[in-house]
């Protein structure tokens, strides 16, 4: 059975509250056996790969620019893409569920794609949007995401 692929997308200039969520949610996603994706760079990004790799997880960057060195240190497998913002569209089509954490306008496309494609979407102190599924922690919107896919 393949290994479920959770997105946790957020801004890359997050402040501390958005890291430390971040980091927890990736810890939990690792712990679960899952494969975190995220856009590969700083912010949310970098907490939410951190707390994988911490816990023993595999971490996928799915990065705007065009070469592999530019990930953050706790990705394993960078994507360089050469797409900009386009890389969105990929974190989504690669993930399973997403996790929203904070965000701008960025995490907004995730959002919108991932709705448009039938992926869940769990947000944390996110954009507040019909089809957002609602979560106050880090624990609680990873157990919510895989109980969707369970789900499903």
């Amino acid at each position: 059975m393949r290994r479920k692929v959770i997105a946790v997308v957020g801004a890359g200039a997050a402040g501390k509250k958005e890291t430390h969520t971040a980091e927890e949610a990736g810890r939990l996603i690792a712990l679960r056996g899952a494969i975190l994706v995220c856009g590969g760079l700083s912010g949310v990004m970098e907490a939410a790969a951190r707390g994988a790799k911490d816990a023993g997880g595999i971490t996928v960057g799915i990065l705007p620019q065009n070469h592999c060195n530019e990930a953050n240190p706790y990705i394993d497998v960078p994507v360089a893409t050469g797409f900009g913002e386009g890389r969105n569209v990929i974190i989504v089509r690669t993930a399973d569920a997403l996790i929203a954490v904070g965000g701008e306008y960025g995490t907004l496309s995730e959002i919108s794609f991932a709705l448009k494609t039938g992926k869940p979407v769990v947000g944390i102190h996110s954009w507040d949007i019909r089809g957002v599924i609602k979560a106050e922690s880090a624990e609680e919107a990873v157990s919510k995401a895989f109980a969707l896919l369970h789900g499903s």
